[in-house]
């Protein structure tokens, strides 16, 4: 039935904070931006080394947002988690748990974006 995965939406509520954060701070490359026919904000930005996207949304006639806790995370594998929370910190941007280790080695921190979805940046272990 199913033959690609293609995109995730998130609700943002201020779209400039967001694509600093996931364009300017995550790394991530806008590819598209656009006005839904209802008139909401969308912007496109692509997930590195798939062929799918995130799709941020501000639709301020909406409400406001709050995430719950744990309701959903986004994780992401990264090279360097040393350099990944210097840049946090230099962003001041705080690491909510770890960095944490597992027992094959695995390092792992949280954080979150400007709306509070909760981002897990992963290093594996060096082979």
């Amino acid at each position: 039935m199913l033959k690609k995965y293609l995109h995730t939406r998130l609700r943002v509520q201020n779209m400039d904070s967001s694509i600093n954060f996931y364009n300017g701070i995550m790394g991530m490359e806008i590819i598209e931006r656009k006005i839904s026919p209802r008139g909401s904000q969308l912007v496109f930005l692509r997930f590195p080394n798939v062929n799918c996207d995130l799709e941020l949304c501000s639709f301020p006639n909406s409400g406001t947002i709050e995430v719950p806790e744990d309701l959903i995370h986004l994780a992401f594998q990264v090279e360097d988690l040393e350099w990944c929370m210097a840049k946090l910190q230099e962003e001041e941007i705080p690491v909510t748990e770890g960095p944490i280790e597992s027992e094959n080695g695995t390092r792992f921190i949280f954080t979150e974006d400007p709306d509070k979805y909760e981002i897990e940046l992963v290093e594996y272990p060096k082979k």
